[in-house]
C-alpha cells in the first residue's frame, strides 16, 4: 500500500513538472507571437512615410567654378589709400558642393535647389542603392531657388508629390536628405522628423542663404542641416510637400526653424521644364524704381512708397494695356506696393501666361491696368 502511495505520489509529481514543461514551451512558443504586435507598435506614421519616400532620396554632388576675392589688407587692416596700390584680386577656382534632391519622375527628372547646383561643371547624383549617374541642369529658377536636373537609369524609384496648399499647422513633417554627405560613407539618406510649424511664412531675403524671393514658405522644426538642401520634407502619408531650403541658426546647425519651399510651387517649375525643356521667364516689358525722398520731391509727391514706370517696352505687355512712363504703380495683384520687395513679393510665382493686375496713380488719379505675362525675349531676362 505504501509503495502504490509513493507510486501515485511519483506519478503526479511527474505529471506536474509535465505540465510545468509544456506551459513553459507554450509560453516561450507564444513570446514570438507577441513580436508582430510591438512591431506593428512602431510602425508609425512616420515609418512609412520615410520607407515610401526615401529610395528616392538622393545625394547631388557639384564641382562649380567659383570666383574668389583675395584682398591682401582684410579686416581691420582694410585701407582705402593702401587698397588704391594692393586692389583686391579675384581669381577662379573649382570647388566641391554637395546638397540633396528627390526623383519625382521615372524618367530621371530630380528636383533640388538652385543654389545646390549653380555654376556647376560637373554633377552626379548618387542614389540610396548605391548607384552614383551622371546628371545635367534641365531647367532652374534662381528666383525662386528650384532646379530640375536629369539622370539616366533603370527602375528608378520615385516619390509621389503632395498638396502644400492642403497643409495643416501641427502635422507631421518628415525631413529626408544627406546631411554632412562627405562625412558620412553611406548613401542612405537620414529622417528627421517634426511638425509642421506655419505655413505662408514671408521671409527677408537678405536673411536666407539663397538671395532669392522666398514667399508662402513652409516652416518646421524637424532638423534641417548643411547637405539637406534640396531634399524632400514629407507630409505623414509619405507625399512630398516642399522642398528644403534654409534655416536660421547661428550656430551652423538646426535650431528647430527651418524652411522649405511649397511643392505646388516646385510643380511649377517642374511642368515648365517637362512641356518646355527650360524655365520660362516672365515678362511684363517695363522697368520701374523706387519712389526715393530725392524722387518724391522733384515729382511733387507729399508721400513715399510705390514705382515709379521709368521704361515701357514698345509692343510689350505694359504697353499694350495702356501703361505709360511716370505711372506711379501702388498695388500689384491686390498687394500694397512700398518697394521693390513688395513687387516682387506680389508678383511671387507668376509664370508665362499669368495675370498681372496693377493699381497705378496718373496724374493723381486712380486706374486699374491688366495684363498677361509673355516670355522674356532674348537679353531681357
Amino acid at each position: 500500500m505504501r509503495k502504490r502511495i509513493l507510486r501515485r505520489a511519483a506519478a503526479a509529481f511527474v505529471a506536474m513538472i509535465g505540465l510545468a514543461v509544456c506551459g513553459g514551451a507554450t509560453s516561450a512558443a507564444s513570446a514570438p507571437a507577441s513580436a508582430p504586435a510591438i512591431s506593428a507598435s512602431r510602425r508609425t506614421a512616420i515609418v512609412t512615410a520615410a520607407e515610401r519616400v526615401s529610395p528616392a532620396v538622393v545625394s547631388v554632388s557639384v564641382v562649380a567654378t567659383r570666383t574668389v576675392r583675395a584682398d591682401p589688407f582684410p579686416g581691420m587692416f582694410r585701407d582705402e589709400f593702401f587698397q588704391r596700390f594692393f586692389p583686391p584680386t579675384e581669381y577662379q577656382e573649382k570647388g566641391p558642393g554637395l546638397g540633396s534632391g528627390v526623383i519625382v519622375d521615372r524618367s530621371g527628372l530630380v528636383l533640388t535647389n538652385e543654389h545646390v547646383v549653380r555654376d556647376a561643371d560637373e554633377i552626379a547624383v548618387t542614389l540610396p542603392d548605391g548607384r552614383q549617374i551622371p546628371a545635367k541642369v534641365l531647367g532652374s529658377s534662381a528666383p525662386y531657388d528650384l532646379a530640375v536636373i536629369k539622370i539616366t537609369g533603370e527602375s528608378l524609384p520615385v516619390a509621389p508629390l503632395g498638396d502644400s496648399d492642403r497643409l495643416v499647422v501641427g502635422e507631421w513633417a518628415i525631413a529626408i536628405g544627406n546631411p554632412f554627405g562627405y562625412l558620412l560613407n553611406d548613401p542612405q539618406p537620414s529622417v528627421t522628423a517634426g511638425v509642421i510649424s506655419a505655413t505662408h511664412r514671408d521671409v527677408k531675403s537678405e536673411a536666407s542663404s539663397g538671395g532669392g524671393v522666398y514667399k508662402n514658405m513652409i516652416q518646421t522644426d524637424a532638423a534641417i542641416n548643411p547637405g539637406n538642401s534640396g531634399g524632400p520634407l514629407v507630409n505623414g502619408d509619405g507625399e512630398v510637400i516642399g522642398i528644403n531650403t534654409f534655416i536660421f541658426t547661428q550656430s551652423g546647425g538646426s535650431i528647430g526653424l527651418g524652411f522649405a519651399i511649397p511643392i505646388n510651387l516646385a510643380k511649377k517649375i517642374l511642368d515648365e521644364t517637362q512641356r518646355y525643356g527650360r524655365v520660362r521667364a516672365a515678362w511684363p516689358g517695363m522697368a520701374v524704381q523706387p519712389v526715393t525722398p530725392y524722387l518724391a520731391q522733384r515729382l511733387g509727391y507729399t508721400d513715399l512708397g510705390g514705382l515709379i514706370v521709368t521704361e515701357v517696352v514698345p509692343g510689350g505687355p505694359a504697353a499694350k494695356a495702356g501703361l505709360k512712363v511716370g505711372d506711379r504703380i501702388r498695388k500689384v495683384n491686390g498687394q500694397a506696393i512700398h518697394s521693390l520687395e513688395d513687387a516682387r513679393r506680389g508678383i511671387y510665382g507668376a509664370g508665362v501666361g499669368d495675370r498681372m493686375a496693377l493699381g497705378i496713380e496718373r496724374d493723381g488719379r486712380p486706374l486699374e491696368v491688366a495684363f498677361i505675362l509673355i516670355e522674356a525675349p532674348r537679353g531681357a531676362q
